[in-house]
C-alpha cells in the first residue's frame, strides 16, 4: 500500500529544507514516489525550450516535488501542525475512517 499522511488540498507546514516553517497547500500527491508538490514552496528554475513556432522559451520558476516525510498537516480547527489520527464513523450500514487532529482539546476532523 502506498498511502500518505497528506492529501491533495491539505494545508501543510514544511519541516526541513530551505522553506522550513512555511505553510502552503498541497497541489499534487504522488504516493508511488512518496512525494508531494506544495503551492509556492520548493521553487526551482527550469530552462524551457519553445515547442512551437512563435512560442516563447526562457527560464521559468516552478514548484518541485518534495518527500512527504518533510511536511506535516496543519489542523484547520486549531491551526497547529498535527499528526493525523484516525477515527471510525458509521453512517447507516457503512463504516468509514476519517482523519482527526491529535492535538490536546481539538479532535476536529480534516
Amino acid at each position: 500500500m502506498n498511502n500518505l499522511h497528506v492529501k491533495t488540498g491539505d494545508t501543510v507546514v514544511i519541516l526541513s529544507g530551505k522553506d522550513k516553517g512555511k505553510q502552503g497547500k498541497v497541489l499534487q500527491v504522488s504516493p508511488k514516489e512518496k512525494k508531494v508538490i506544495v503551492e509556492g514552496l520548493n521553487m526551482v528554475t527550469k530552462h524551457v525550450k519553445p515547442r512551437r513556432q512563435g512560442e516563447a522559451g526562457g527560464i521559468v520558476k516552478a514548484e518541485a516535488a518534495m518527500y512527504a516525510s518533510k511536511v506535516m498537516a496543519v489542523c484547520p480547527g486549531c491551526g497547529k501542525p498535527t499528526k493525523a489520527g484516525h477515527k471510525l464513523v458509521t453512517e447507516g450500514d457503512k463504516t468509514k475512517s476519517i482523519r482527526v487532529c491529535k492535538n490536546d482539546g481539538c479532535g476536529k476532523e480534516f
